[in-house]
Formats: C-alpha cells, structure tokens, sequence
C-alpha cells in the first residue's frame, strides 16, 4: 500500500471504531471493528491479485460498509467526511429496513450491481469473513439459511471479483461443518 492507502486506511478505522464503539462480533466478545478489520484484509489482498483494483476507494468502502447499518450514522455524514461514491457504495451495502426482510438481500446487491466492481468485491469479502463459526444459539435451521444466503451472494456477484469468489466458495463448503445435517431428517 502506498501512503494514500494507509491514510485512507487510517480516517476510515478510527471513524468506524467510534461508530460501532460498544458493538461486539456476534457470538464473540471480540470488538467490532475486529470484523471491519479482516473485511479489510480480504480487500487489500485481493487488491493485489486483481487488476484495475480501486483500493483507495475499496479500503474505505470495507471498513465503513456496515455503518449506515449498524449504528446512527447518517448518510449526510458519510458524504462530507468520505465523499459521495464512498457514500453511495455503503448506502448499497446497507440491508433497507423498511423493506421485508426476506427482500432485503436481493435489494442490496441489486444496488451493489449498479456500482463497481470494488463494491461487489466488499460484499463478498464480507460474507467470507461472515462465515466463521456461528453464534452457539444459532439453530441449524439458521445455520443453513446463512449458507444458502452466501450461496445467492455468491451466484449474484459472480463476476465481481474471481478471487474473492473462489474465497467465498471454499468458506461456504468449509461451513458446513457447523450445522449438523441429520436435523433436516
């Protein structure tokens, strides 16, 4: 990364990090920003394995995706202290919650697709990142709808990134360890 790179890096995190202030990974005791931080970490790699990769762009992207979301900040504010695509991008990767919540995800990456590639990229690297070991009080029904929703995610923005895609192919199959398939009997 160059210098622009960390800086961008850097506004972005402690941004972030006061914004989910408080806010734990699901299941862990783990800060949030722990999550915002591996998100970033698939962003920067695969930054380096793909071409025509905007990282300025995607960094800030990956560490902010889950703002709008998960905490007060609003739109307005994204845009003044990132920018309007920054902006933009997150606002796409944001879930509307006024909308049913079986429509949610479609909606989202139907945004997604109207943008860069770097935003496809974001969703996917978060959803690998997703895929670690559930929360203990996730059902296995739950479990297999988390998985066949990463299945969509990845059927949807399959020409987003080829790296990220075959990452997020291998950490579906690897979650199936987590559910315990005799409960569908």
């Amino acid at each position: 990364m160059e210098m622009k790179e960390q800086e961008l890096y850097q506004e972005a995190i402690k941004f972030a990090a006061a914004k989910h202030e408080g806010q734990t990974v699901p299941g862990t005791k783990l800060p949030y920003v722990v999550h915002l931080s591996n998100v970033a970490m698939e962003i920067v790699i695969a930054g380096f394995r793909t071409k025509s990769f905007n990282l300025e762009f995607a960094i800030q992207v990956a560490l902010l995706h889950d703002t709008l979301e998960d905490t007060t900040t609003k739109l307005q504010e994204l845009e003044e202290k990132f920018g309007g695509e920054v902006a933009r991008a997150v606002s796409a990767l944001t879930k509307n919650k006024e909308l049913p919540k079986e429509d949610r995800m479609m909606d989202s990456l139907s945004r997604i697709k109207e943008l860069p590639s770097e935003v496809w990229a974001i969703k996917l690297a978060d959803r690998i990142t997703n895929l670690q070991s559930p929360p203990d009080d996730w059902s296995d029904g739950k479990r297999i709808e988390y998985q066949e929703e990463a299945r969509v995610i990845g059927r949807e923005l399959r020409n987003g990134n080829e790296f990220l895609v075959k990452r997020l192919e291998a950490k579906i199959e690897e979650y199936g360890k987590y559910i315990d398939r005799r409960s569908e009997l």
